[in-house]
């Protein structure tokens, strides 16, 4: 049996022809020998043409998608192509920037990242910053910038200022046709300066950027664009990106990869609304990427949807880059399965672990209404069906209510997808703080010259229920990135996650991490940070994740926190963690941790 989406509407349009007619002003038919009268009408029609809009020159076509067109793109999931700026030249861009007109989320638009001259995650990967669209003018909650792009050099024609839920309408207004420019043709100064004609954001720094290459005779800059909740229609660049231009010409579909098939669907379920949540990524001729939601591919399912089984689900996808007719439509197909509908689940087995423990520092004080994952391992769920069959649920299945981080019993719902629900209880309690001091006591040159993943602490295991104090000297470099960072990994050293002093990580844990800094001013930050007294807190919950909290008394005697709460895949049985460096360094304070209840040299 075959099953159609709703087909599109095709839309034809007719060319209309223009004559090109004489104007009665502002040309020069009249400009020579005219009376004066008519002279000065003429050069004030000429005039009031003249805005102030920069001049694009060698601009050519560089045509293709950055994000998800459904807007599901979050940070640091879609990049731009690399644009390379030697020193002394400018670069400028125009694309549209497509905000989602449903979400008025202040932060949702893009920023434009400027590097050093690597790719990212190389091993001299660097950065001189961020600069996002949006302004609010309040750097310590709201960054809509950071690394060495300095807020008291920016300016913006619409500064935002978002609700508690960072709400702010005035978002809608960054969308358009964007004009981009970066420029380093100036002696004494850098400049940013981003626009769509109704708002206008600049940077202007008076002095060049350094130099964060590691062959001090290549001063070429990178950028690239990353959307967040929104998408690019990439359009002109007046440089040639690495892997080169993508032409406007109209691209024929070469191939497609289905995501978000739903590996089962219940008997009986209408196709296309159960596949509603599928998009493809079809891959045009010369390379260029574009996401489709499940409204524009054509389903079918073989065999029938009505009888129980694995099923081949085959999509088909038949519109040109442009959305004409494609000449030769393209198809992928998967597998899912059909099965018979859930009536109830019962907790068979209890899960491995039911206590879990938690830590609240100086950083995480304020936090309201803290939660935990609930860990679902060795846990056994039974489902009965409509036909009276019973069988074990896989967890990866089912979802579950998330754990107050209160010390008591909680109640978990354990629930499925055609809502069904059991319950299970676990045990919160405050985690034991022991002191250690890592080895050796000192990290880094004192010159701050330890390049990037370098330099190491000794691997320190934190048992589950525990949570084990640093406290150490942090001596800053130039960025914020050169600074003390975290390693959460395991004895293998795989890594869970690693976190930086400056509010960002990475890691297949870091991303369901609740994290927060309290920074202010990032310059003012960064320069207190030098000589701060640090103490980070490593608590092991036992329930697959991590947290991490840091207290830093910066040397302008203000308290800056930060915290990453809920780091995951982690196995409680096997968690360490160790200190490294970039560009810093470190001296841990044995007499500090003397001062918490226990004290271990590791």
């Amino acid at each position: 049996m075959k099953y159609l989406n709703k087909i599109a509407t095709l839309f034809c349009s007719t060319a209309l022809g223009l004559l090109a007619m004489t104007s009665c002003e502002g040309g020069d038919l009249y400009k020579i020998d005219s009376p004066d009268w008519i002279a000065a009408k003429i050069d004030s029609i000429e005039n009031s043409k003249t805005t102030d809009e920069e001049v694009l020159e060698g601009m050519q076509e560089d045509v293709y998608t950055i994000g998800k067109t459904d807007f599901t793109s979050g940070w640091w999931s879609a990049f731009s192509k690399y644009y390379v700026i030697p020193d002394n030249q400018k670069w400028n861009a125009v694309f549209n920037l497509n905000i989602n007109p449903s979400d008025n989320t202040y932060y949702k638009n893009f920023a434009l990242v400027i590097t050093n001259d690597e790719d990212r995650g190389a091993t001299n990967y660097a950065e001189y910053g961020a600069f996002r669209f949006d302004a609010t003018g309040d750097s310590a909650t709201y960054n809509s910038q950071w690394g060495n792009l300095y807020f008291k050099y920016t300016n913006s024609s619409m500064l935002m200022a978002p609700d508690a839920s960072n709400l702010d309408a005035n978002v809608q207004k960054l969308g358009g046709k964007v004009t981009l420019t970066v420029d380093r043709s100036k002696a004494d100064t850098f400049f940013i300066k981003i626009t769509n004609g109704t708002v206008t954001k600049t940077y202007t720094q008076p002095y060049k950027l350094s130099n964060l290459n590691t062959d001090a005779a290549n001063a070429n800059i990178r950028c690239f664009l990353v959307p967040e909740g929104s998408y690019i229609n990439f359009l002109q660049s007046n440089i040639e990106p690495i892997g080169g231009y993508t032409s406007a010409n109209d691209k024929q579909p070469i191939s497609m990869v289905l995501n978000n098939v739903p590996d089962e669907v219940n008997i009986g379920s209408d196709l296309n609304e159960a596949m509603a949540n599928v998009s493809a990524d079809i891959t045009f001729e010369e390379g260029v990427v574009k996401n489709v939601p499940a409204s524009e591919l054509y389903f079918s399912a073989i065999n029938d949807m009505n009888v129980e089984g694995e099923k081949t689900l085959v999509a088909i996808y038949n519109k040109t880059f442009k959305g004409e007719l494609a000449s030769t439509p393209i198809v992928a197909n998967t597998k899912f399965n059909v099965v018979q509908q859930i009536e109830s689940i019962s907790i068979t087995q209890q899960p491995t672990r039911t206590t879990y423990y938690t830590y609240e520092s100086i950083a995480t004080s304020d936090l309201v209404n803290r939660t935990m994952a609930f860990d679902p391992t060795g846990m056994e769920v039974v489902a009965t069906y409509v036909s009276g069959k019973t069988a074990v649920i896989d967890n990866s299945k089912l979802t579950f209510s998330a754990v107050s981080a209160v010390p008591g019993t909680h109640t978990v719902t354990v629930s499925t997808n055609n809502g069904k629900t059991a319950t299970v209880n676990v045990n919160v309690e405050a985690s034991e703080e022991v002191g250690v001091v890592p080895t050796p006591t000192n990290i880094g040159a004192e010159d701050n010259s330890t390049a990037w993943w370098t330099a190491f602490s000794n691997d320190i295991q934190v048992p589950a229920g525990k949570t084990y104090v640093v406290s150490f000297k942090n001596y800053a470099g130039s960025a914020n990135w050169n600074n003390f960072v975290v390693i959460l990994r395991n004895a293998a050293l795989t890594e869970y996650a690693v976190v930086r002093a400056d509010n960002y990580g990475w890691g297949n844990g870091y991303s369901t991490a609740l994290l927060s800094g309290g920074q202010s001013d990032w310059a003012t930050w960064l320069a207190a940070m030098n000589g701060s007294d640090v103490t980070v807190y490593i608590t092991n919950c036992n329930n697959g994740t991590a947290d991490i909290q840091a207290v830093m008394t910066g040397t302008d005697n203000n308290l800056y926190t930060q915290y990453y709460i809920g780091l995951s895949t982690v196995d409680p049985n096997d968690l360490q963690f160790a200190f490294t460096v970039d560009g810093s360094h470190l001296i841990f304070n044995s007499a500090q941790a003397k001062s918490n209840h226990c004290f271990i040299r590791r």
